[in-house]
């Protein structure tokens, strides 16, 4: 188990520090920018190398709502799950302080007046979706990455290619809803960058928690039925 968490805690540090360190480091900068498809990819080629890279020794969730949805596909139990998301959100707060410390490294960056990265609703969505319209956006979002992620990973699925499909899924979902909520579809990465800007982001931090979970949950019950042999 101790082996299983370092790879959770890794691979949702890697995901946090890529993801939102392109948006924070490299999107708002001309010379450099990497815009939305930029960061879109970034997200996406977090989960593939790491999975490809640890994913054997945990099953590379980097994400609470993954476990949540495996654990609704019957394929984990809540203790296992109260475990790994333990050493997710560990990861992502400690890859978003992580950020901060480099991103402090340019003259006059504010980490709290950046955002670095935060997901939100309303004024603080990147295009001022109100809250409906964000929490929507996440329970879908995330019912499709699981649905995605338990069918790749399935028994009956072509074995080794499920990072990639993982991966591209997240790269999918990105491109639809940065828009919306600057996409979370995973409670950890939501709350690493909230702990650190505070404020806003943390009163706001719960749908990224609820949503998702929800999203993934459903997925996780309707994928058990779809993968029946009944």
């Amino acid at each position: 188990m101790i082996k299983k968490l370092a790879a959770e805690f890794l691979g949702t540090f890697w995901l946090v520090l890529g993801g939102c360190g392109s948006a924070v480091l490299a999107a708002k900068f001309p010379e450099v920018g990497i815009g939305l498809v930029g960061v879109s990819l970034a997200f996406g080629l977090t989960v593939v190398s790491m999975a490809y890279a640890v994913g054997h020794i945990s099953g590379g969730h980097f994400n609470p709502a993954v476990s949540f949805g495996v654990w609704a596909a019957g394929r984990m139990d809540l203790g296992t799950v109260g475990a790994y998301v333990a050493a997710q959100v560990v990861g992502g707060i400690a890859a978003a302080a992580t950020l901060a410390y480099i991103a402090s490294g340019a003259p006059g960056f504010d980490a709290v007046a950046s955002g670095l990265a935060a997901n939100g609703f309303g004024e603080h969505s990147p295009g001022h979706y109100e809250l409906g319209a964000a929490f929507v956006t996440e329970v879908l979002m995330t019912f499709f990455f699981l649905i995605v992620i338990l069918g790749a990973t399935s028994a009956r699925a072509p074995a080794g290619f499920a990072p990639l499909a993982i991966g591209l899924a997240l790269t999918l979902i990105h491109l639809i809803s940065i828009p919306v909520t600057n996409t979370s579809v995973n409670p950890a990465r939501s709350l690493g960058p909230a702990v650190i800007v505070g404020g806003w982001a943390l009163s706001q931090v719960w749908l990224f928690w609820v949503a998702p979970i929800a999203g993934a949950v459903a997925a996780g019950f309707v994928h058990r039925f779809l993968d029946s042999r009944d």
